[in-house]
């Protein structure tokens, strides 16, 4: 019998217990070491195996992907490997399988791999990270996802918006103000792909941030491709940029599209999106929050959401990302090509 518990809490019953024998009926021997990892929208454990490296077992969030998604997931990591590109990839079991089900939970084993942080302000590892994107991305053009999502303003900005709104998060001091904003800063988003014009949508990591890149001896490593997408390239790129100045950051972008465009091309239109992706990654992160309150994890690890003072800060910034796409043609980032 399914141990699942409704959509908000789904991971009540995921017990030690049924970790170690999940792991085991698809043929591992485990040694009852369990170490729960940093994650928050699936669990992940690394499992002790009787004479052999741990392993680390992923178990997905019920009722989020569909089964075909999650195993499309997968075989683009194992194309990404068998080009020799440094992923992370699921192991293959009984031949063929990547995807397991146990007791309604399903999950999928990753060799434990080991690394340090990318250092975001070393212009040499920045060169490095954009050939191993440009690689990626040369991958990731050569066929559509059929299962994932694609981003765009539609999926990524007005759904997780009106998710927001029919569920009352929104302080009702605020409502007002943030109602205004927010659909204004969505007609400038539209209006920036619009002026952008014709980009072409490939397969992307989707959250390419410094936390899911590993880096050891042979360099970068790439992990979580739980949102992996169909997406325009530069969605890969724009948040490996810290730099606090025009200068620095327009140093840190020459730097990473030197190194992409040894292995793919680069379409500098895309370059007028950074702030309208910014915004939809803002507004899509609040909504994210918001869909997981009811999960008890989500309140423990992340406290100062839906507080006023959260909803007030991010009518701030939302604001600041209205006056910064307002501005958009004035203050551009141009880089040499």
């Amino acid at each position: 019998m399914p141990t699942l518990d409704n959509e908000n809490t789904p991971y009540n019953n995921l017990d030690p217990s049924l970790i170690l024998n999940a792991i085991e009926s698809v043929g591992f021997q485990c040694s009852g070491s369990l170490l729960a990892l940093n994650s928050y929208e699936n669990r992940v454990y690394q499992v002790g195996i009787e004479d052999a490296a741990p392993l680390i077992a992923k178990f997905y969030r019920p009722y989020r992907w569909a089964d075909k998604a999650i195993i499309e997931e997968h075989q683009f990591a194992l194309e990404l490997a068998s080009y020799d590109i440094p992923v992370v990839s699921p192991l293959i079991i009984n031949e063929s399988h990547t995807l397991h089900e146990y007791q309604g939970f399903r999950f999928a084993l990753f060799p434990r791999q080991g690394g340090r942080a990318l250092e975001l302000d070393n212009l040499e590892q920045l060169e490095w990270i954009g050939r191993f994107i440009g690689r990626l991305h040369a991958v990731g053009a050569c066929q559509p996802f059929q299962h994932r999502l694609q981003l765009e303003v539609q999926s990524y900005g007005y759904q997780p918006y009106q998710f927001l709104l029919d569920h009352d998060f929104i302080p009702l001091e605020l409502k007002h103000n943030f109602c205004l904003t927010v659909e204004a800063l969505l007609k400038k988003i539209a209006e920036s792909f619009q002026r952008a014009g014709s980009i072409k949508n490939i397969r992307l990591h989707g959250d390419c941030h410094a936390g899911n890149i590993l880096w050891n001896s042979n360099g970068p490593q790439i992990v979580d491709l739980d949102d992996c997408l169909m997406g325009p390239a530069i969605q890969d790129i724009w948040m490996l940029i810290t730099g606090n100045t025009k200068q620095e950051v327009q140093l840190q972008l020459d730097r990473i599209l030197r190194g992409y465009q040894e292995f793919y091309d680069f379409n500098f239109r895309e370059l007028q999106l950074i702030e309208a992706l910014r915004s939809l990654r803002m507004i899509h992160y609040s909504a994210w929050l918001a869909k997981r309150w009811e999960d008890p994890t989500f309140p423990l690890n992340f406290p100062w959401f839906n507080t006023v003072n959260y909803w007030q800060e991010q009518l701030r910034n939302l604001a600041e990302q209205l006056s910064l796409l307002e501005q958009a043609n004035d203050n551009a980032i141009v880089c040499d090509d």
